[in-house]
């Protein structure tokens, strides 16, 4: 059964993965249409690393500003959510149970790397929305979750975007 699991889970992602490629690309309103169908298939309950990473990347498929800062706080509370979730796991002595939180695990994992991600989107769209105290709010949280960042190309790219914005915003 939680092969299965894995399979769909990958599959979920993928999918994700292909749309936000199709995002890139320069098709919006396709990435919408498909990161909406993935969203009504997930669904509001689905797992939180999915609805946190599809959220995370409709937000940036969106041309208003306010629907943009609805999509990443959907983000946000989806990795919150798994923060009190603990493990999907069965009964202790289960079969499988040790996979399962493993699994559960390297999800959680997942959504704490995005947290530097989800903080910058968050602030970015406020000051879209000229609302600089809150942006500078989430600015600041972004800058605390980077410093669990690794030293690879991602951490260094989330780690300028952060300092672009707050110069942009007048910050030290």
């Amino acid at each position: 059964m939680r092969e299965q699991q894995d399979v769909s889970d990958e599959a979920v992602m993928t999918r994700i993965g292909q749309t936000r490629m199709l995002l890139h690309g320069g098709d919006r309103e396709e990435a919408r249409n498909r990161f909406t169908a993935l969203w009504r298939q997930i669904g509001e309950h689905g797992a939180p690393l999915h609805r946190c990473t599809l959220a995370h990347y409709m937000a940036d498929a969106q041309d208003d500003p306010g629907d943009e800062l609805a999509w990443d706080l959907r983000a946000l509370t989806a990795a919150e959510s798994e923060e009190g979730a603990g493990t999907a796991a069965g009964p202790a002595g289960d079969e499988g149970a040790g996979a399962g939180r493993a699994a559960d695990g390297a999800a959680a994992a997942a959504l704490r790397a995005l947290y530097p991600s989800l903080h910058l989107n968050l602030a970015a769209d406020y000051v879209k929305l000229h609302r600089p105290d809150a942006a500078r709010v989430h600015l600041a949280r972004a800058r605390a979750a980077a410093e669990a960042l690794a030293d690879d190309g991602y951490g260094a790219g989330v780690r300028t975007a952060i300092a672009q914005l707050e110069r942009r915003l007048g910050q030290p």
